[in-house]
């Protein structure tokens, strides 16, 4: 089955099989930031944007992105290096498996949420899961980049 979706606002045709999830196309060609993790929609590591809005790219079928906009983190680089940077100024980096779904989390979470308070950050990200690292330093780290702080250093 052929399909045609534009990712990072590049027109692409690929053929895949019909019970492909959109992980796997991402990933096979070529996409390194697409991570899965559980593969059942439970932990967001494998999270990017489909017209706009996260998605668990796991459990999405490829067959069903027919036409629609796909976001991956190499197609929102700049923000997610600027995030990345807040996140390893507190110390928060551990191994980054689950991050580039979390940035993407944090990134959608920034275009959709005007100046959210602490409890509207956790109920916003509660999907990604973080086995490494506590979550304070992560919201730390949020925080300051939204508002374009820098960490207070010793």
């Amino acid at each position: 089955m052929t399909i045609k979706l534009f990712v990072n606002d590049e027109e692409k045709t690929w053929d895949i099989a019909p019970d492909e999830f959109l992980a796997e196309t991402l990933q096979k060609h070529g996409y390194a930031s697409v991570k899965t993790g559980c593969g059942a929609g439970a932990c967001g590591v494998c999270t990017v944007w489909v017209d706009g809005k996260p998605m668990l790219s796991c459990s999405a079928l490829s067959a069903r992105m027919n036409g629609r906009r796909v976001t991956t983190l190499e197609g929102v680089e700049d923000e997610a290096r600027a995030l990345a940077q807040k996140l390893l100024d507190e110390g928060v980096d551990q191994c980054g498996y689950c991050s580039p779904g979390f940035i993407m989390l944090v990134l959608a979470m920034s275009r959709e949420l005007t100046d959210p308070t602490l409890e509207e950050m956790k109920e916003y990200l509660n999907g990604n899961l973080c086995r490494c690292s506590g979550y304070q330093g992560k919201y730390r780290a949020i925080e300051r980049y939204l508002k374009g702080t820098e960490a207070p250093r010793p």
